[in-house]
């Protein structure tokens, strides 16, 4: 299948206390803000418009995450396959106005995407003065699904994106777009929701910087640094301001050969003697990284 979908684009989150998270975001990661208005902000790690969005509300839950597309026709072909897939499409047009076209579906396990047109970049933009860690761009996501084999059969039939490794039980998938980096899209099982969402470093070194950052702020990992076996990329996870999780990751693997590349699936599940599956360099998940749950805003119910 044809990929529709290039990269992650953006994720949503309805926050309580939206100046918290920009504080934290601007001073420990080095995001700036792009666009703030009444109830919402806009943040960005680079040149573009919008990476994490996020909307004043009485809750904390993500919103809605947002995948980049190939071009503007594959997004009105994502939308022709939505209903076909089981799903319900709720909007033809973008969330954001720095796309030109986009269009959103909700999964019957409760989960809301969106795929957008291409957002533009100004590629002089791209560094900013902060002094924060100052990730390069939002890298992937991680989702909870109490049907994760379903979930992906969805983002196959409507994203094209393609498995590139799972648990042999789909307790774990991991999942690519256009871009060929191993995953642009993790889907755990579990009630809906976020697992984390991830940004990618430039440097080793800014896992020093960033945990000097947290330090700064009473707060440290949770886990990491360390190395992932599948997709073979470093990091480091931290909780932020609203409850959600973050990661940081560096240099994952890409899918050269993507045609012929056959998914890797991973038969030894069985704690702490697969410790090495998930982490290279030995450590293994803590309690808090493994039972972590951040809830999944109530879908629109609407249509465009």
């Amino acid at each position: 299948m044809t990929y529709l979908v290039n990269s992650m684009g953006h994720v949503q989150l309805n926050v309580v206390d939206v100046d918290a998270l920009v504080r934290e975001s601007r001073e420990v990661l080095g995001l700036r803000v792009t666009r703030e208005e009444a109830g919402c902000v806009w943040l960005s790690s680079n040149g573009r418009m919008a990476e994490l969005v996020l909307h004043e509300s009485g809750e904390n839950a993500i919103r809605s995450l947002g995948f980049e597309a190939v071009s503007e026709a594959a997004v009105a072909e994502a939308a022709a396959r939505v209903v076909d897939a089981g799903c319900r499409l709720v909007s033809s047009e973008a969330s954001l106005d720095c796309c030109v076209t986009g269009m959103s579906f909700v999964t019957p396990q409760g989960h809301t995407f969106e795929l957008h047109s291409p957002v533009a970049t100004e590629i002089y933009g791209n560094r900013h003065a902060t002094a924060g860690m100052a990730p390069l761009r939002i890298d992937h996501v991680n989702i909870t699904s109490p049907d994760p084999a379903e979930t992906r059969s969805q983002m196959e039939t409507i994203l094209g994106m393609r498995l590139s490794e799972r648990m042999v039980d789909d307790g774990l998938s991991w999942m690519r777009g256009a871009n060929r980096l191993h995953h642009i899209l993790g889907i755990v099982r579990g009630d809906t929701g976020l697992h984390h969402y991830s940004w990618e470093v430039a440097e080793f070194s800014d896992y020093c910087h960033l945990g000097d950052r947290l330090d700064t702020i009473d707060k440290n990992f949770i886990w990491g640094p360390g190395r992932h076996r599948p997709g073979d990329n470093t990091f480091a996870y931290y909780i932020d301001a609203c409850g959600a999780m973050v990661e940081c990751a560096g240099n994952m693997a890409l899918i050269n050969d993507d045609d012929r590349y056959e998914p890797n699936v991973i038969t030894a599940l069985k704690r702490p003697e697969n410790v090495r599956v998930m982490n290279v360099w030995g450590e293994p998940a803590p309690l808090p990284w493994r039972e972590h749950h951040f809830p999944w805003a109530e879908p629109a119910a609407g249509r465009n």
